[in-house]
């Protein structure tokens, strides 16, 4: 079928079909960005912080009907889907307000006449962008990327391809003239290919370790620059100084988000061994008063999976992770009436080696871990191949220390959830990926740091 399907994950109907775009359209899009990227055909510096605030006030303008886009495309709690939409455009304000500090011209003090570095643009990104956070992941990285001068084109995920063009409609209806930012509907067959283009002059994609390794491969061929946001397996470790009923709700919350569906979802819950059957029980209890059912219902405080077979992936983990010995406490059912929705689901008594010590599970289940000591908690929190997020609680700052140094990933959050924050870089270690997000640092990704030095 050459066509992307628009599906509700809860109901199971077709929304809609989207053809792809034809090789002919795709060469249009490509050159269209190439050519704004070569003529300088963009609006100039000053004129584009104008147009990034206008997209942010679209973008808040229509949170509640882009919410209910997403929730119908992939799942999202209505309140969450239209929260997302607003964090987008304080992030184009943001990158709008703070644009001439992020990217303007730096003089550097040195024996010449005048010296520095600018930020200028390298030419078209391709974005490739997963479906968990339709709206938030694109603007994050496009943002910064047209505020530098770089054209974007967006290959999104084929379950939210309504999301997609949505936010193409948007940027265009903000100003942005036409090739500024693109959507290429295409399968996920074709991005090699695309990446590899010579117009394409580099790449940034969040989603798994085999998709962000194959575009790392296609860009590494042509000496392209990537940025990859991929899979995590956060650690929450609680200690015994810990406020714990705080520590416990935080901990569901965090392994509830977005239905269970985020790579910085606290995948696993790591709890000492005097308070670990308080743990599992505050987390047992919280977990079975969820309200299992339509994401459009505000009073569901858990909906579907994006896809029926995110729920069958994850309930293989489990069953896997049963076999090998662990024990369950609460969940671990899936419904045959409902096929994408997957209930809470608390293991214990979890063997080394299983899939949920190991895994990423992407969906609302975790472990429950115990530990003795402050080196046995870091040796379990980093066993696994990723190093996305992690938190800790304690109120003893020379646990909280010990940990913030010895983790092995990209973010420590200290008695707080593991987010990403406008102001501060966001991304991983390991194998969830490389480059960051966000902040200066991370909007500085797609900048050409030029030198310059005037004798």
């Amino acid at each position: 079928m050459n066509a992307f399907q628009s599906r509700n994950p809860y109901t199971l109907e077709i929304l809609k079909e989207i053809p792809h775009h034809s090789p002919s359209e795709v060469e249009l899009r490509l050159e269209r960005a190439w050519t704004l990227h070569r003529t300088r055909g963009l609006p100039d510096f000053a004129a584009r912080r104008l147009l990034l605030a206008r997209l942010g006030q679209l973008l808040e303008q229509e949170a509640e009907a882009l919410g209910r886009l997403a929730t119908l495309e992939m799942g999202k709690l209505i309140g969450a889907a239209a929260d997302e939409a607003r964090k987008c455009a304080r992030w184009c304000r943001s990158v709008s307000e703070n644009a001439d500090a992020l990217f303007g011209p730096q003089l550097i003090a040195t024996e010449a006449a005048r010296s520095g570095i600018r930020f200028d643009p390298i030419g078209p990104v391709l974005a490739v962008m997963p479906w968990n956070f339709p709206f938030w992941q694109v603007i994050r990285a496009a943002a910064p990327a047209l505020q530098i001068g770089n054209p974007v084109l967006l290959k999104h995920a084929s379950n939210v391809p309504q999301c997609a063009l949505a936010l193409e409609s948007l940027f265009l209806r903000a100003g942005f003239p036409e090739g500024a930012f693109q959507v290429l509907l295409v399968p996920g067959s074709a991005i090699s290919e695309i990446a590899r283009d010579s117009r394409i002059a580099a790449a940034t994609l969040t989603g798994s370790e085999a998709a962000g390794a194959s575009l790392a491969k296609a860009c590494g061929e042509k000496l392209k620059k990537t940025v990859l946001e991929l899979g995590g397996s956060d650690p929450l470790i609680i200690l015994p100084s810990a406020d714990l009923e705080t520590a416990i709700d935080t901990a569901v919350k965090a392994r509830l988000h977005n239905n269970g569906q985020s790579c910085i979802c606290a995948k696993r819950i790591l709890a000492h061994r005097s308070i670990q059957d308080r743990v599992i029980e505050g987390m047992r209890t919280r977990f079975e008063a969820m309200r299992l059912g339509d994401p459009l219902d505000p009073k569901t405080t858990l909906g579907p999976l994006a896809l029926e077979s995110f729920a069958r992936d994850l309930h293989s983990q489990v069953e896997r992770t049963l076999k090998a010995g662990a024990r369950l406490i609460s969940g671990g059912k899936l419904d045959p009436a409902r096929p994408a929705l997957y209930p809470a689901t608390l293991l214990t008594e979890v063997p080394a080696g299983a899939p949920a010590r190991l895994e990423e599970l992407f969906g609302p289940a975790t472990p429950v871990l115990p530990f003795e000591t402050l080196e046995e908690a870091l040796t379990l929190a980093n066993e696994t191949a990723f190093g996305l997020g992690a938190a800790v609680w304690t109120r003893e700052r020379t646990e909280q220390d010990f940990f913030i140094e010895g983790l092995e990933s990209g973010s420590v959050f200290v008695n707080a959830m593991v987010a990403s924050d406008l102001r501060l870089p966001f991304g991983g270690v390991k194998r969830s990926g490389y480059g960051r997000e966000l902040a200066e640092i991370g909007s500085r990704e797609f900048a050409n740091v030029k030198t310059f030095w005037v004798q």
